[in-house]
């Protein structure tokens, strides 16, 4: 089955067809750079150019950075406040002519790395962690989503984790590889201790560098890099759109 992906991210929006079968991109992925502001008509409007690129007429997964509940955006962390209580998925279909699943970006990011990536065959409890602006959680029991997680939210040492252990943070205080995966295993260490996973799974840009920090993990929990990097959020979002046909 064929389905258009696209990814909404902080800095560019990207897009692909996704052969569901085989959780692979059938064309060459299309970036466009996030709109600034990232207003809901600024980005949709991208969202729309991409479909046209590929000349879309067909079911179309869609990703966003915030909570997503029947496609309704229900919170703002990292994208203008205007998003909050915006219909996204529906303004999408406006805008495409096309039916649209939108959702959580880490959630979608899991999707992909639980049916054809790291978490393949793999059972029990998966957290999948993208570090990035932020940081992303999904969480998975047996294959089954929990959606809208957010745990990049909880709080550590009166902030936001994220706040400390995202690739922004590491970027931002210019933090040696030490001494952030310090702040990472932290992070990793309370996370295990309420949600006692399998495995995580970490994501984001940074894991193309993993061999500079998981070895420096002191959690007990197995922690693997993602496989499929930047084309999660793509193929992710096709999968879950599969249930519109």
């Amino acid at each position: 089955m064929e389905v258009l992906g696209i990814d909404i991210g902080g800095s560019g929006i990207k897009g692909a067809p996704v052969d569901t079968n085989k959780g692979t991109l059938i064309a060459e992925r299309h970036r466009i750079p996030t709109p600034q502001p990232s207003t809901p008509e600024n980005v949709i409007e991208v969202v729309g150019q991409i479909a046209t690129h590929f000349d879309w007429n067909g079911p179309i997964g869609c990703t966003f950075p915030a909570v997503v509940k029947r496609g309704v955006v229900y919170s703002a962390a990292n994208v203008e406040d205007e998003w909050i209580g915006t219909p996204g998925q529906q303004m999408i279909q406006e805008r495409t002519g096309c039916p649209t699943f939108l959702l959580n970006d880490a959630d979608a990011a899991g999707y992909a790395e639980v049916q054809f990536g790291a978490g393949k065959d793999r059972d029990g409890v998966i957290m999948i962690l993208t570090l990035g602006t932020g940081i992303g959680s999904a969480l998975f029991v047996d294959g089954i989503l929990v959606p809208n997680t957010e745990l990049g939210h909880v709080y550590l040492h009166d902030v936001d984790a994220e706040e400390r252990a995202s690739n922004r943070a590491r970027e931002a205080e210019d933090l040696s590889w030490k001494k952030w995966a310090k702040r990472l295993d932290e992070y990793l260490l309370h996370i295990e201790s309420l949600f006692s996973p399998d495995l995580f799974i970490i994501g984001g840009g940074v894991s193309k560098k993993h061999e500079k920090f998981l070895p420096r993990l002191t959690v007990k929990t197995e922690v693997v890099p993602a496989k499929l990097r930047n084309e999660a959020g793509i193929i992710g979002a096709a999968l879950a759109a599969q249930s519109l046909v």
